[in-house]
This record gives C-alpha cells, sequence and structure tokens, in this order.
C-alpha cells in the first residue's frame, strides 16, 4: 500500500477517468504547486506491488504513459515523493467488456454536482442506460448520462451502468470530501439585516429587566406570605374585650 504520509501533491490522469477498455492508453502525471520535480508514480496491482513507472509504462520526468492497458494494470495508482511519502491513491479498472462508466477519479466534494456516463466501446455515447448504486437501481437514463445534483455523504457508494444489448461496466467508488473552511463572513462595513438588530435588542432588553422582574415577583410573594402568617393587631381584638365586659355587667 502507499506510505502513510501523504503529501499534498496530485496524481492526475489524461483522459480523466476511472475505467478504461482494453487497448486504451492513459497518461498519469504528478504536481504539487505547479512543479514536479523529485516524484514518480507507483502502483499496486496483482503483477506488483509499489512498482515503478518504468516496469509497466514509459516515463516521462513526473510522468508515466500507458499506451496500450490490460485488466492485470487495474489497480491503485499514487505518487511518490523520493524520500518515501505519498500523495493520495486514485484507483484504475480496465475492463474487457464493451461498457464502462465514467465517473470522477478523485473524490468530488460536498455540495457539487455529479454527472456519470455510461459510453460502449463502438456504439454512440447517448444510448439509455441503467445506473446502480451499491446492486440498486436508480433508474434509467434515456441519452446515457445521470447528474447527482449537491452530493452529499449519503451518495457514496459503488456504481455501474448497463446498456442494453451491450452490458454492464465495472463498479466504480465514489467518495465525497468537504471543505474545511467555512463560508467567508460578511463583509464588517455592511449593517446586519434589521431582523437580526431587532432581535438582538430584544435579546439584550430581555437580559437586563428579567432579574429586576423576577426579583420583584419574588419580594411581593414573600411580603404576601408574611401578611398571612402575622397575628392579629390589638386594633383588631379590642372589640372582641369590649363585647365581653358588657356581657359581664349585664
Amino acid at each position: 500500500f502507499p506510505p502513510n504520509s501523504v503529501l499534498p501533491a496530485a496524481l492526475t490522469v489524461s483522459p480523466s477517468r476511472s475505467q478504461f477498455f482494453k487497448g486504451d492508453s492513459v497518461s498519469l502525471s504528478c504536481e504539487e504547486d505547479n512543479s514536479s520535480a523529485g516524484w514518480t508514480v507507483r502502483r499496486n496491482t496483482t503483477r506488483g506491488t509499489r512498482t515503478q513507472c518504468d516496469g509497466w509504462g514509459q516515463p516521462a520526468g513526473s510522468s508515466c504513459i500507458m499506451n496500450y492497458l490490460v485488466q492485470s494494470d487495474s489497480g491503485v495508482y499514487w505518487c511518490e515523493w523520493r524520500e518515501g511519502s505519498a500523495s493520495s491513491s486514485i484507483q484504475l479498472t480496465v475492463t474487457g467488456g464493451s461498457v464502462i462508466l465514467q465517473s470522477p477519479v478523485l473524490p468530488v466534494m460536498e455540495g457539487d454536482d455529479v454527472t456519470l456516463s455510461c459510453h460502449t466501446k463502438t456504439a454512440p455515447s447517448n444510448l439509455p442506460a441503467a445506473f446502480y448504486k451499491d446492486g440498486s437501481l436508480i433508474r434509467t437514463e434515456p441519452a446515457g448520462h445521470m447528474t447527482l445534483h449537491h452530493v452529499t455523504s449519503s451518495d457514496e457508494g459503488l456504481y455501474r451502468c448497463s446498456i442494453s444489448a451491450h452490458g454492464e461496466s465495472p463498479s466504480s467508488s465514489i467518495s465525497v470530501g468537504f471543505y474545511l473552511s467555512a463560508k467567508a463572513p460578511p463583509t464588517t462595513g455592511a449593517p446586519p439585516p434589521a431582523f437580526h438588530q431587532s432581535s438582538l435588542r430584544l435579546v439584550c432588553h430581555m437580559v437586563v429587566f428579567c432579574p429586576y422582574v423576577v426579583s420583584t415577583l419574588l419580594l411581593l410573594s414573600l411580603y404576601q406570605d408574611r401578611a398571612k402568617a402575622a397575628p392579629p393587631s390589638q386594633d383588631q381584638q379590642r372589640p372582641a374585650e369590649d363585647e365581653n365586659v358588657t356581657e359581664h355587667h349585664f
């Protein structure tokens, strides 16, 4: 497998797809910040592990050209720095059949639109095609193209396609990445919306006045409880005493 230390280099594939017919040609190139010095293309296939381009292709600087692909060229490809670090890897598939699925080589970003195309080796590329994900039919498209809108992680999986009377493609994996940086904040000079201003003022007023309202209600409640529990005053007791005295003289 590729080394664990991954550098910000990219392996570009031309033509840009992950499936190829037997006999196709492909060019693999390593690039890092517009520089390619020191990089080599390596691969893992059934024919070998971490083998360099000069054993199965034509090296050209940091690129590798494969003029005639065969099924045993299917495998994992990556760029490796001379000190052992590596780029992210990609999976290439070579089929001896007559149908391929054209899909993105690298992970797509969350929120992007992704178009999948089903192609035959000899017939036109706009034939009706059925598209599958993880073995289940998604739908059939009359022109052989299907677009996934605003992809999310739920769109990740193994995709393949089939064309009647021609066969079906191998499966290719689609993975979805995400942007690390959030959207840019609004310009500092632009005032916030009126709704946000009103909401902010309301919150401020509530924070300032709510403690006073709560404390006032507590004091009133305590005062009422003490008034109910207090003994009657002397003025309230005096009429009863006078009544007792009057009854005694009578």
